[in-house]
Order: C-alpha cells, then sequence, then structure tokens
C-alpha cells in the first residue's frame, strides 16, 4: 500500500510548496523508493490551459496532452521521469466530475455535498495516480485559510484516517519573515498558520521554514514547542542560488530519515552523490554564456519557467553558467534593439494574441542578420518564417491568420479542423507527436537521431501552400510530422545557428538529461562568446 505524504503552506504564497515537493521526492528517490507527485489546485478553472500567464505563470504540458500547473514541470526535472493528467486535478474537475454524476442519477437520489461527495471524489484521484508506487507526495496549492482549499484538506485529513497514522505524513511549508527593524525572524505567523491547519484537524509532522537567513537552534527549539513538533522535524529552506541545491540542504539536516522514520519505511542507503556532482557542476561552471529571451510576459519569471531551466541544463552540458536576459517586445523596437546588444544568443519563446509580436520580429531579424544564435519555440518558429517571408522573400504583408485574418500571405495559418472549434479549452494540438528529422540538418546532429517524439501546445500551423518557396528562398523545413506533413523544425541556409521548432523542448529537458536542442544552442552561443570576447575571456576566476 503506498504511503502519502501531504504538503500544505501557509502565510503567503509562493512559498515553493512545489520545489520543496520535488526536492523530498528527489531525496526519497535516492534512496531506493518509487516515488510519485500530485498537484491538487483549488481554483474552479477545468485546467489553467485557458488563463493568462500574469494570473498563472507558465502551463506545463504533459507527455499525454494534458495542461497543467508548472509545478509538474519541477515534478520531472526533479526526479527525471514523466508525469501524466492524473498527477494533477483541479477543483474545476473535480465538481465538473460529481454533478456530471449527478446527472446520471449514480448517487441514488441522495443530497450531493462536499462531504462526502466532493472530497470522496478527491480522494479517488488521490489513490488512482498513487497506486504502483512507495510513495505518493500530494501538493495541495493555495494557503491554509483560503475558503477554496479547504475540501482539499479535509481530504487529507480523511485520508489520513484511512490509511492510519504510519501510512501518512504531514509536511507544512511556512515563511518566518525577516523584520529589519529588530533584526530579527518572526515565529508568530509559522504558529498561526499551523493554529490554523490544526483547527481544521491536521497536526503537521514537519514543518519546512522559508527564511532569507538562517535559523538559531534557539528559533527551532521555539517552533518545535510551540507547533508540537520534534525540533528535528523543523527544517530550514533558506535561499539558495539554485533550486537544485534544495535537496542537498534538506538532505544535510536529515529530511529523508525522519520522513522514513514518521512513515516507518525501509530504504536504500542514499545514492546521492550524482546529483550533489550536478549542484556543484551549476555552482561553480568554468565558462559563461548570455541569452537574450525576448517576450511579453518577462515581469514574471514563471510564465517562462521550463525554457530558463531549458537553458540552464544546456548550460551544464557546456559547464557554462547562462545569463538570462528578458527583453521587453511590447516596446519600441529601438529598445529591443538595444537590449539585444550584448547577447550571445537569442530566444524568442512561445505565446499567443498580437501584443508585442513586432518586437518578436525584431528579435528574429536581429539574430538573422547579424549572424547571432536563434532559437525559436512554437510562436518563435512562426514568427521566424513570418519574418523571412517579410523581409527575405519580399512579401511585405506576410503574416499568421492569428494576427491578420485578411492577410494577403497567410504563411502561417490555423488548421482545418481548428476552424470548427468554439471551446478555448483542452482543444489546441497538446501532447507528444512524432517528428522525422532531416539527415545532416542542425536538429539531426543535436539529437542523433532521425525519428524524435516532442509535446505541442498550439493551433497553427506554417501553411504549406508557401512552403516550397521558403524553402528555396534557403529556409529549410528539417523536421515534419508525416501522418498530416506538418512542419515542425525549420532551419536556416547559411547561418551558424539558426533553428526554430513548432513544438515546446522545454518541457522534456531536465538537469540530468538536457535537451539536445537546448545543450546545441548554448554550445552555438558558447561559440559566438568566444569569438567576441576573445578565447579564455569568459572563463571564471577561481
Amino acid at each position: 500500500m503506498p504511503k502519502y505524504i501531504f504538503v500544505t503552506g501557509g502565510v503567503v504564497s509562493s512559498l515553493g510548496k512545489g520545489i520543496s515537493a520535488a526536492s523530498l521526492a528527489k531525496l526519497l528517490q535516492c534512496r531506493g523508493l518509487k516515488v510519485t507527485l500530485l498537484k491538487c489546485d483549488p481554483y474552479i478553472n477545468v485546467d489553467p490551459g485557458t488563463m493568462n500567464p500574469y494570473q498563472h505563470g507558465e502551463v506545463f504540458v504533459t507527455e499525454d496532452g494534458a495542461e497543467t500547473d508548472l509545478d509538474l514541470g519541477h515534478y520531472e526535472r526533479f526526479l527525471n521521469v514523466d508525469m501524466h493528467h492524473t498527477n494533477n486535478f483541479t477543483a474545476g474537475q473535480v465538481y465538473e466530475t460529481v454533478i456530471a454524476k449527478e446527472r446520471r442519477g449514480e448517487f441514488l437520489g441522495a443530497t450531493v455535498q462536499v462531504i462526502p461527495h466532493i472530497t470522496d471524489e478527491i480522494k479517488g484521484r488521490i489513490r488512482m495516480a498513487a497506486k504502483g508506487h512507495d510513495v505518493a507526495i500530494v501538493e495541495i496549492g493555495g494557503t491554509v485559510g483560503d475558503i477554496e482549499s479547504l475540501p482539499f484538506l479535509e481530504a487529507a485529513r480523511q485520508l489520513g484516517l484511512e490509511v492510519g497514522k504510519d501510512s501518512a505524513l504531514y509536511f507544512h511549508v511556512t515563511l518566518l519573515p525577516y523584520i529589519k527593524a529588530s533584526e530579527e525572524l518572526k515565529t508568530k505567523p509559522t504558529q498561526h498558520s499551523v493554529g490554523k491547519l490544526r483547527e481544521i484537524g491536521i497536526n503537521p509532522d514537519i514543518i519546512v521554514c522559508r527564511s532569507e537567513r538562517p535559523i538559531s537552534p534557539e528559533l527551532r527549539a521555539k517552533i518545535a514547542m510551540f507547533c508540537s513538533v520534534h525540533k528535528d522535524s523543523v527544517i530550514q529552506a533558506p535561499d539558495v542560488s539554485t533550486i537544485y541545491e534544495v535537496p542537498v540542504v534538506f538532505q544535510k539536516q536529515g529530511l529523508d530519515e525522519q520522513v522514513l522514520m514518521v512513515l516507518r519505511t525501509r530504504a536504500s542507503q542514499m545514492d546521492f552523490e550524482p546529483w550533489k556532482n550536478l549542484v556543484d557542476r551549476l555552482k561553480n561552471p568554468k565558462y559563461e554564456v548570455r541569452i537574450a529571451l525576448a517576450g511579453k510576459y518577462t515581469e514574471i519569471k514563471d510564465a517562462y519557467k521550463s525554457v530558463d531551466e531549458a537553458l540552464i541544463h544546456g548550460g551544464v552540458a557546456h559547464d557554462a553558467r547562462v545569463r538570462i536576459k528578458y527583453v521587453d517586445t511590447t516596446g519600441p523596437a529601438a529598445d529591443v534593439d538595444a537590449a539585444l546588444e550584448e547577447a550571445d544568443g537569442i530566444l524568442v519563446p512561445g505565446g499567443f494574441g498580437d501584443r508585442g509580436i513586432e518586437g518578436k520580429l525584431r528579435a528574429v531579424q536581429v539574430a538573422r542578420e547579424r549572424g547571432i544564435p536563434y532559437f525559436g519555440l512554437c510562436l518563435g518558429m512562426q514568427l521566424a518564417v513570418i519574418e523571412f517571408a517579410r523581409n527575405v522573400l519580399k512579401l511585405g504583408a506576410a503574416n499568421s491568420t492569428e494576427f491578420d485574418q485578411k492577410t494577403r500571405y497567410p504563411v502561417i495559418d490555423i488548421l482545418p479542423e481548428q476552424k470548427a472549434v468554439t471551446d478555448k479549452g483542452a482543444t489546441m494540438r497538446l501532447g507528444s507527436y512524432p517528428c522525422a528529422v532531416r539527415k545532416g540538418s542542425l536538429a539531426h546532429k543535436a539529437y542523433g537521431s532521425l525519428t524524435v517524439s516532442e509535446r505541442h501546445r498550439h493551433r497553427f500551423e506554417l501553411n504549406n501552400k508557401f512552403r516550397r518557396l521558403i524553402e528555396e528562398g534557403g529556409l529549410q523545413v528539417t523536421g515534419v510530422y508525416q501522418p498530416k506533413n506538418l512542419a515542425e523544425i525549420v532551419e536556416l541556409r547559411d547561418h551558424p545557428w539558426f533553428l526554430a521548432t513548432q513544438f515546446h523542448p522545454e518541457f522534456k529537458s531536465r538537469p540530468e538529461a538536457p535537451h539536445p536542442l537546448f545543450a546545441s544552442f548554448i554550445g552555438a552561443s558558447l561559440d559566438r562568446a568566444r569569438s567576441r570576447r576573445g578565447k579564455g575571456q569568459e572563463t571564471y576566476a577561481k
């Protein structure tokens, strides 16, 4: 029977519950246990697919095409395993399912209520996702005290009773704010947060304290006394230079031993050296490379979380630190030009809508004309095609029908089956599709394979009516989804490194297995850095 660990958060949001859950999962995985993670989101949206990045951050896409919370990206990157649609569910999905059952008469005329019907549905989904695993770590979104999360917390309480105290553990992440005026870390918010959790009927077994500064032994003892946990179960989570260091910080404090003791679980000896070596390479690289990320959600870094991490992974492959400069494409072209001046490589990520499009097109043009390595992702590929059609093929009105339905040259167009779609949620081309790669291409050299599989999230495609003209001009289609003859990868002839994909390779990159295209892009950008700054200039001083 699986063991369950329920991760909750208190005081404020964005404390890093997802990173904490993923870090704990990594420790248990390194102890030989088969671990899975779930994210329960309390919002009423069925999934995050229709939510603005400013509201939710990145939408992470799984192999099976589920649009999920960005924390699933952390789960995949830390564990180096694939998540699925069962690893993330929302209040919207739960209520939708329960109401559908009621309409079919499955409750035999009973009055449908939050308890037991909603909580039973939540527990059923958790149990289903946990099957076949030694440990299931369940992260409950939001903050203790939010009205939206109450059914999920109640379900966690009930499930703990059902499986028994040796099979359930409650892991609470909370904030210790530093008050500059008194030069103190304050424990009162943590005490109130734990008190609120107890009102619901949950007593935390482990408390993880997020703080800017180290916590003294006296402070840990105080938290332990007021929150009724052992002092060894009060875990520090200070700010670190890389999120991948968090498992190391936890392991030094014996978190894995604490969890195994509470759950009365036997495990192998810790095999942690590969991960610690990875962290050491991340913290002490030999080289540095500067990448300009040209997008319109640059104020909120979570909007490009998987892209950021994939760039970092690409740096690991070359012993290089990646300095990411966020370039706001919603401003004047001159501002975009100035921001790109020192870039060793330029990346244009995915996105929707026409805001910031001209700035992104300018970034593509700068990369193409100046020989700067360019990597386009999804919309970044479509814009590479539009820019090429306008400025090389001289089709001045070339555009995507997403931005101009009456364009004379619709080099990017929507698929016929998408034209009839009215619902916005979960109706794009989603999930993993095979791609046939042209032999001898940049992509082939990077992948080392002629057949790959990558994840998608889009509606619009390169219009095959213009494909021959585009290829004859020098922008080659080097990757194709063969069943529908859809362009998946384009590369520019006679350029140091210019490649764009219709898919999202960032979703499959892991620190222990950097994505081949990101590794190749960083390698080309590093070559440019060396040539511009002189050999050895990018080497760090020891």
